[in-house]
């Protein structure tokens, strides 16, 4: 096992921590974050990493990017709440020849729901409303005026919990609502770009496709409600509320909302990348203009508790040590309220917030989005561990199973992780 780092490490560490990074522009950011991320992966993590091991994931995690076209990756792993292996592979930006490190900020793309379900959850801690409330009618939490003109009855029956575990009502058979602005601006005239508030009259205008609670069919559409819900119980905006009440207590900062073209990337996020025979989309905009799926296909802020968050994996790692339910770090929520989440329903409904769980003690939660895919685990053997990328693939969702696949490989070849924290390197 190899020494903690020297004091050129520990100095170019407090460099990287107290530089103010977000007051740099996007169209200046490569001078300053070149040099620091290259300083930082390779002289602050690389070097705390048990040379074997990191050989091992070394040669994993590379051959699983270049056989899946992929222009960068960044892992995270976890061991007892501990944090013990971060790294990047390949190019945040590959026209200026960045390199990934594991403090990038990336689209999670659907991980956000599980964001988007602990603040729920804070809620309910707090008495604010509980799993049964109901969310549409008069004595909804939406109980707007614009919003009670209700044309199916059933609408009425929908709880938080429905809308946590997918089973609203609501089927993609005539496609998934969040990508279909043009669709729902039409329908309740209101012009592009539209607000959530325009998805919730489109809601109360239709009729559902199921009973609610009678099944789970994946459902963006009820977390895009589920964000509107949390902003009308808390008085605030969604994500004034979460940074507060989740991120700020597990110690992070640099978790936010993401923008949709290029103009609006943070100075630390990576560039997003897809398939080159990608073709060009109409804005979401309304604006007619013509651009990649990437930038600007999509509305990143308004898909936000459903799909708009960017992490780095250090700071989702950071977030998976408070709801873990392990004992060595303090959780932000109660034993109860994970078990809630975590919950293996045995009627098949979905968990809240998490992609699935089984009764071994794993849980997941994927995301994908063009130019981005994400996957995070807990296991029952102590260790968790992230997988971001900032480009997309032909093999779109699935690519989430080669994630899965090439982290359980590492893992057998694995059998001893370091007995340090970087965690403390960063102020936790």
């Amino acid at each position: 096992m190899h020494k903690l780092p020297n004091l050129i490490c520990l100095i170019w560490l407090a460099v990287f921590l107290f530089c103010p990074f977000r007051q740099v522009s996007f169209s200046n950011r490569n001078s300053l974050l070149s040099p620091l991320n290259e300083s930082f992966n390779k002289l602050v993590f690389n070097k705390l990493i048990e040379e074997q091991n990191a050989g091992v994931i070394d040669a994993f995690i590379e051959k699983f990017r270049i056989q899946n076209g992929l222009k960068g990756v960044a892992v995270a792993v976890v061991k007892d709440e501990k944090l013990v292996f971060a790294k990047g592979y390949g190019y945040a930006d590959e026209e200026d020849q960045i390199q990934v490190t594991p403090n990038n900020l990336f689209r999670l793309a659907s991980v956000s729901k599980l964001i988007t379900a602990v603040a729920v959850m804070k809620l309910v801690e707090n008495s604010k409303i509980s799993l049964e409330s109901k969310v549409f009618g008069k004595d909804g939490i939406l109980n707007d005026e614009q919003f009670l003109n209700i044309k199916d009855k059933r609408l009425e029956k929908i709880t938080v919990r429905n809308l946590l575990n997918h089973s609203g009502g609501w089927t993609q058979h005539y496609g998934d609502l969040a990508f279909l602005p043009k669709t729902v601006s039409k329908a309740v005239g209101d012009p592009l770009p539209v607000t959530i508030d325009s998805y919730i009259k489109f809601v109360t205008m239709h009729r559902v496709h199921f009973e609610p609670g009678s099944n789970s069919v994946y459902s963006n559409l009820g977390y895009l409600i589920l964000g509107r819900v949390i902003s009308k119980v808390a008085g605030t905006d969604y994500e004034s509320f979460v940074k507060k009440e989740v991120l700020a207590p597990a110690g992070i900062t640099d978790m936010r909302l993401g923008g949709s073209f290029l103009n609006e990337a943070l100075p630390n996020e990576v560039r997003y990348y897809q398939p080159e025979d990608g073709q060009p989309i109409e804005s979401f905009d309304g604006s007619g203009r013509m651009v990649s799926k990437i930038y600007g296909g999509n509305d990143i802020h308004l898909l936000g508790s459903a799909g708009g968050w960017l992490a780095s994996p250090i700071d989702l790692m950071k977030l998976i040590v408070v709801i873990d339910n392990e004992p060595k770090v303090k959780d932000i929520l109660s034993a109860e309220s994970i078990n809630a989440m975590t919950h293996v329903d045995p009627f098949g409904l979905d968990p809240l917030g998490w992609r699935a769980t089984n009764e071994k003690g794993e849980w997941w939660r994927t995301g994908t989005l063009p130019g981005s895919s994400a996957l995070v685990k807990r296991q029952p053997d102590g260790i968790s561990w992230v997988i971001l990328s900032n480009t997309s693939n032909y093999k779109g969702p699935h690519l989430a199973k080669e994630m899965d696949r090439v982290m359980s490989h590492i893992l057998l070849k694995v059998d001893q992780w370091p007995d340090y924290n970087l965690f403390s390197f960063l102020g936790n």
